[in-house]
């Protein structure tokens, strides 16, 4: 994989109520690209925060359906991904 593209796989942390109680056991969420694999995005997250990935687990999320006034409309799809580290690492988000 060139570095490029793994610098690319990962968009953003993914902050919601399940994300954080998650993140308790060891594990954390981010939004990736739609069609990132799991191994790219096991390599993104070593190379950006170098720690050591255990495993990955990835959902696929589909776009909400929505109006807009008279006009329907469609979200788009997306993709996160639960990252669990291996004991001893930890991933610092909040930049203290």
């Amino acid at each position: 994989m060139s570095q490029v593209r793994l610098m690319q796989v990962l968009l953003a942390p993914h902050v919601s109520e399940k994300a954080m109680r998650v993140a308790e056991q060891g594990q954390y969420v981010f939004r990736v690209l739609p069609d990132a694999t799991k191994q790219e995005i096991k390599q993104a997250v070593e190379l950006l925060f170098k720690v050591e990935v255990d495993q990955v687990q990835v959902v696929s999320v589909k776009g909400k359906r929505k109006n807009f006034g008279r006009t329907r409309g469609k979200r788009s799809d997306w993709k996160k991904a639960y990252i669990g580290l291996k004991p001893g690492f930890d991933i610092n988000l909040v930049g203290e």
